[in-house]
C-alpha cells in the first residue's frame, strides 16, 4: 500500500480551498435570495442558474480541485482525465441547480427540503468520487466503505443545510456566517471522502496518461476569476428592492390624476367644471359655443 499525503504543500491548499468554498457560498446565497424576490419565471430561472454555478461550481467543485493540488502518492505521478474531470464539474452544478429548483418552486416545506437535500447531497458525493476516478496513476484505488458512507451522510446533511440557508437567510451578516458554516461542511465532506482512499501501486511502472495538474490549473483559475467577476457584475447590475420602490414611486408621480367617475354630488359654483378646464390639454369653449348672456 502506497503512502498518501493530503497536504503536500502544507496548509496552503486547504486554506485556499476553504476560502473558495466560502466565497462561492456567499455569492450563491445572495443569488438564491434573488430567486425569492424575482417577479417572473425567467428571472427565477436566471438567478437559480447563477446560484447553482456559484455553489456547485465555485464552492464545491473548485474547492475540491484546489484541495486535490495538495494530494500526492509516494512512488507515482498523478495526472487527470480531462473529460471525466469536466463531467465531475457538471455533476456538481446540475445537482445544486436541481436541488434549488426543488426547494425554490412553491412553498418551502420539510418534504421539499429533504428531497432537495437528498438529491443534491447524492450529486455532490457523485462529483467527488467521479473527480477521484479521473485520477491516473500507477496503482489501483480502494475505498473504505464505512468512511464512504460517512462522507455521503455529510454531503446530504451539508446540502440540506445549504438549501435551507439559501431559502431563508437574507441579511448580510447572516449570509457571511452561513457561508462560513457551509465552507466547513463542504471541506469536511471532501476530506472525509479522501480519508477513505487507499492506493495499491503496480509492480511495473509505466507511463501515466492524462493531463498534468499544472496544465489544468491555469484554465481553472481563469474560469474561477471570470465566473466570480460575472456573478458580482450580475448582482450589482440587478435592481434592488429600493430601486423598484423608487421606480414605482416615480411612475405614480408622473401618472395623470384619475377622472372622477359617477360623481353626482352638487356643484353649485362650477368648481368641478373649472378643475376640468384647468387640467393640461383641456380645451376652452370657443366664443360662438358659449351660451348667450
Amino acid at each position: 500500500m502506497a503512502e498518501i499525503n493530503h497536504f503536500e504543500y502544507g496548509w496552503i491548499t486547504p486554506a485556499l480551498s476553504y476560502a473558495l468554498s466560502v466565497l462561492g457560498s456567499v455569492l450563491g446565497l445572495i443569488c438564491a435570495g434573488r430567486i425569492r424576490t424575482a417577479s417572473s419565471a425567467g428571472q427565477r430561472a436566471w438567478w437559480g442558474i447563477l446560484a447553482a454555478w456559484a455553489i456547485g461550481g465555485t464552492a464545491i467543485w473548485t474547492m475540491h480541485f484546489m484541495a486535490m493540488l495538495g494530494f500526492a502518492v509516494s512512488g507515482s505521478r498523478i495526472k487527470y482525465d480531462v473529460p471525466v474531470t469536466v463531467v465531475s464539474a457538471l455533476l456538481a452544478v446540475v445537482a445544486v441547480g436541481i436541488g434549488l429548483a426543488i426547494v425554490g418552486t412553491g412553498r418551502l416545506s420539510a418534504v421539499r427540503l429533504l428531497a432537495g437535500g437528498l438529491f443534491t447531497g447524492a450529486g455532490v458525493a457523485a462529483m467527488h468520487y467521479t473527480g477521484m476516478a479521473a485520477m491516473r496513476l500507477n496503482g489501483e484505488l480502494g475505498y473504505d466503505p464505512t468512511r464512504v458512507a460517512l462522507s455521503l451522510l455529510i454531503a446530504v446533511v451539508a446540502a440540506t443545510a445549504a438549501l435551507w440557508l439559501a431559502m431563508t437567510v437574507r441579511r448580510g451578516v447572516a449570509i457571511f456566517a452561513s457561508a462560513l458554516v457551509m465552507g466547513v461542511a463542504v471541506n469536511g465532506m471532501h476530506f472525509t471522502g479522501m480519508s477513505a482512499l487507499s492506493v495499491h501501486l503496480h509492480e511495473r511502472r509505466g507511463e501515466v496518461a492524462g493531463a498534468e495538474v499544472g496544465s489544468l490549473l491555469i484554465p481553472i483559475v481563469l474560469l474561477v476569476i471570470f465566473g466570480v467577476v460575472g456573478l458580482v457584475y450580475a448582482l450589482l447590475a440587478a435592481p434592488t428592492d429600493e430601486d423598484r420602490a423608487a421606480a414605482a414611486y416615480l411612475a405614480a408621480r408622473r401618472a395623470p390624476a384619475a377622472e372622477p367617475v359617477g360623481d353626482d354630488s352638487p356643484d353649485p359654483v362650477g368648481l368641478r367644471a373649472r378643475s376640468t378646464l384647468a387640467r393640461p390639454g383641456a380645451q376652452f369653449p370657443s366664443r360662438r359655443d358659449r351660451p348667450p348672456r
